[in-house]
């Protein structure tokens, strides 16, 4: 009797947290949806993976390929628009080894699809981001992100610090 109580109590917790992790991937796909709607100039792709990217403007050097080095200026911002971190404003670009898993997912996917010279705007799921756990310093879970990004520079090979 006790283990029937205890086995439809464990069921009925479940199923609540199912729901509400059903209805925080609703809000968010219904969040990115607006976004895309509000911006009709812009013609996101949708990736297999769930990446939504735009490119701004084609660049014209060596397409970016996991371990080589890129020097890029970006933006990173809540899909409202308020600004979480950029580089824009400053002369020293970001640096960092292509698609090795130093930033999250959807970040080393965008960047992979760019030459050197290109400007690219991702929408990055949280499925693709910080996932449903958020980073409890600043971004909450399934929150969907948005990056501007421009690939300044392509370096072949082994990323910085790699031999």
């Amino acid at each position: 009797m006790l283990f029937n109580i205890l086995l439809s109590v464990l069921i009925l917790i479940t199923q609540d947290s199912c729901n509400r992790s059903t209805n925080y991937d609703d809000q968010e796909t219904s969040d990115i949806q607006y976004f895309i709607n509000t911006h009709p100039q812009v013609n996101f792709e949708l990736k297999p993976s769930g990446l939504y990217y735009y490119e701004v403007k084609k660049g014209h050097g060596l397409l970016a390929q996991t371990h080589d080095t890129a020097y890029a200026f970006f933006s990173l911002k809540f899909l409202d628009g308020t600004v979480l971190q950029t580089n824009f404003n400053t002369k020293d670009t970001l640096i960092f080894s292509v698609n090795e898993g130093i930033f999250i997912k959807g970040f080393d996917e965008g960047i992979t699809y760019m030459s050197e010279g290109g400007e690219s705007l991702l929408i990055v799921p949280s499925s693709l981001g910080y996932g449903s756990a958020g980073r409890s310093d600043y971004i909450p879970g399934y929150t969907p992100l948005f990056f501007d990004i421009v690939l300044a520079r392509i370096k072949p090979g082994p990323g910085p610090g790699k031999k």
